[in-house]
């Protein structure tokens, strides 16, 4: 499958209007995130189930001795679940949401974008893909292809927040 978002010379990178993205894939849709807010992206890591969470809370990781709640996005956003392949790894975007590091399962990372500044629109009023325009901070086509760049402040609501963030002062599987 073709992966090209934006040609390197349509979109000069040392263009100050430009925004810098991480492309990402859910099934079939694209989206994107702020550069500024990923910390990392890591594949291929355990992660341990927490009893009693949210369904779409995946579990928590222990990533160089800090406890990590990952997200599955699929579940959060109500796009609809692909069954689990064995020996196929997860791909995991580490990011700051709200002051609070949190890692989200995507289907896979795509590369860094430029994307013109100009050319993001906000969110349409109609639903895109099945989800709620609240979790939507714009949109944009890119080489015949909707880019979806997602408010992740809102992914998660205040109270969840304020959960995962209790988490932290609980006594979790892997501080054992």
């Amino acid at each position: 499958m073709n992966e090209r978002f934006a040609q390197p010379e349509q979109v000069p990178v040392e263009s100050g209007a430009n925004r810098q993205l991480v492309g990402f894939v859910i099934g079939e849709e694209r989206f994107g995130v702020d550069i500024l807010t990923v910390q990392e992206i890591i594949r291929d890591v355990t992660i341990t189930a927490i009893p009693d969470s949210p369904d779409f809370l995946e579990g928590v990781i222990n990533l160089r001795g800090s406890i990590i709640p990952v997200i599955d996005l699929r579940k959060r956003l109500k796009l609809m679940v692909k069954p689990k392949v064995d020996g196929q790894a997860l791909w995991i975007i580490i990011l700051i949401v709200e002051g609070r590091i949190t890692g989200f399962v995507v289907d896979r990372v795509t590369k860094v974008l430029n994307v013109p500044a100009a050319s993001i629109k906000p969110p349409p009023d109609i639903v895109v893909a099945g989800l709620r325009s609240r979790y939507i901070k714009g949109v944009c086509k890119l080489d015949q292809q909707l880019l979806i760049l997602l408010d992740f402040n809102r992914v998660l609501m205040a109270d969840e927040i304020k959960k995962l963030k209790s988490m932290k002062r609980a006594k979790l599987p892997l501080e054992a």
